[in-house]
């Protein structure tokens, strides 16, 4: 799978955007997603993220993780759809945005490392865009569920 990372507070070590790559790379596999799969992940402050929150989920505070799932349709959205044969480019899943300030303060809250939090982060918003959600007790069950075994599997547990 390619993962653009974009780091726009320039707190992320080139060793962490590695093990979250790496950890990606494996829930992909777990899913068992095509190698030529793309999708991006961005890290931000709060603050940044609070404005996203705010213009795109009417919440105006900030949040942990959003992601933007490009395959999902919005409600007066046409869906683009091509025939296998017709072009032979590769599946976007859409983006993930991380607030590292929220992620840490979590990590605090409950008692687990900033790596767990920032893993479990990074695997939640990746679930979302591959049409995971938790609206509902079951859709809820069955995502946090694969999350759970998707961390556990790869060994972030808590």
């Amino acid at each position: 799978m390619d993962i653009t990372f974009i780091d726009e507070t320039t707190k992320v070590s080139e060793e962490k955007i590695k093990e979250i790559e790496n950890l990606l790379q494996f829930a992909a596999d777990y899913l068992s997603l095509p190698k030529d799969t793309e999708m991006s992940v961005t890290f931000m402050n709060n603050a940044a993220i609070q404005v996203i929150n705010r213009d795109y989920r009417g919440k105006d505070a900030p949040t942990d993780v959003i992601s933007f799932a490009l395959e999902e349709e919005g409600e007066d959205e046409v869906p683009v759809i091509f025939e296998d044969d017709e072009l032979d480019i590769p599946r976007n899943l859409g983006d993930i945005m991380i607030s590292i300030e929220r992620a840490a303060e979590q990590a605090e809250e409950f008692g687990h490392t900033y790596d767990r939090e920032l893993g479990f982060l990074a695997v939640h918003g990746f679930l979302h865009i591959n049409g995971y959600d938790h609206m509902t007790a079951e859709d809820e069950e069955e995502m946090f569920g694969l999350q759970k075994e998707i961390l556990d599997a790869y060994g972030l547990k808590r």
